[in-house]
């Protein structure tokens, strides 16, 4: 039969579309991605961690989207590795659901992070004399508890429920790694359910989680220009160039994709493969580098750990 249950279903990985020829020299760059994302924001962690100077709000969010780097990293990169260096595309169900889990959790927690640091900034720069009283450590604590409680409450129907729908046909992925919307494409029944919880959970948390952001910097600006000199308000833009530029590894690919998957059914491998390697590998390597170039102490602490480690 064509049909088939969980138990011995199973989908082939894809986005390499030239197969034999990408295959050769893709590992090395996968692998010093891999390790550079692994690096970068496990540097942060233990710089956080052991310095109690920065065991202040900001840094202790950006320790937060350091371990959301982390987690999307490690549940993308391995995939893609097995593929390419053990030619290994086929994935059973039950590994392909966790990690659509993971990837997409770890995702939305990437996102209520930077809506976090956008809130920070926010109250930073409209009320910097309140700033010590409206976000203290323990209100940190309870955002970052927040922000893994909605991750997974919201997500975790999406694998169970996937878990009952029957499959046939071809079951040829359209990344090397599962996403959701890619895996609903192959069910053999009726999954407009299943396409609109997808669609709500995606404008629920992501695309609120933007509208947000976007609203705490049109506040932001309309503070900004209220300052009397330029050089105030250059001052106070400067911290956040380092959050806008999250903000923009992080959402722009993210809606991109999200258009591709939903409104154009008919898209090309690379275009699909470039947009969701752009979402899901770029912001993990870059967003250690940029806050280490931009924010002071980081970078002062972070040279401090290489010159103990002997780098």
């Amino acid at each position: 039969t064509n049909r088939s249950r969980s138990g011995t279903l199973s989908f082939l990985l894809g986005g390499f579309p030239a197969w034999e020829t990408a295959r050769l020299w893709s590992v090395a760059p996968l692998c010093s991605m891999y390790l550079l994302a692994l690096l970068g924001n496990l540097t942060i962690l233990v710089v956080v961690g052991s310095e109690r100077s920065l065991h202040a709000p900001m840094y202790l969010l950006l320790a937060m989207l350091a371990a959301a780097d982390l987690g999307l990293s490690s549940s993308t990169f391995p995939t893609m590795l097995r593929m390419l260096w053990l030619e290994a595309r086929e994935i059973g169900l039950g590994t392909c659901l966790a990690q659509m889990f993971f990837i997409h959790a770890f995702a939305d927690i990437e996102s209520a992070v930077i809506l976090a640091m956008a809130f920070d900034r926010y109250v930073a720069i409209c009320h910097p004399l309140r700033y010590g009283s409206i976000l203290t450590n323990a209100v940190t604590a309870k955002i970052c508890a927040a922000v893994v409680t909605r991750a997974a409450l919201v997500l975790l129907p999406l694998p169970i429920l996937l878990s009952r729908v029957c499959f046939a046909g071809a079951r040829r992925l359209s990344h090397p790694y599962c996403l959701h919307p890619d895996v609903i494409k192959h069910a053999d029944s009726d999954v407009r359910a299943h396409s609109t919880y997808g669609l709500f959970v995606l404008l629920s948390t992501l695309g609120l989680d933007l509208l947000f952001v976007l609203l705490s910097y049109l506040l932001i600006l309309r503070t900004v220009l209220s300052a009397a000199t330029w050089r105030g308000r250059l001052k106070a833009l400067d911290t956040c160039a380092s959050h806008v530029c999250a903000v923009l590894l992080f959402f722009v690919p993210m809606i991109c994709l999200s258009m591709m998957h939903q409104f154009i059914p008919h898209v090309s491998p690379q275009a699909y493969t470039f947009t969701a390697n752009l979402h899901f590998l770029v912001p993990p390597i870059l967003n250690p580098i940029v806050y280490s170039v931009k924010a002071k102490p980081i970078r002062r602490r972070m040279m401090r750990v290489l010159c103990r480690s002997g780098f």
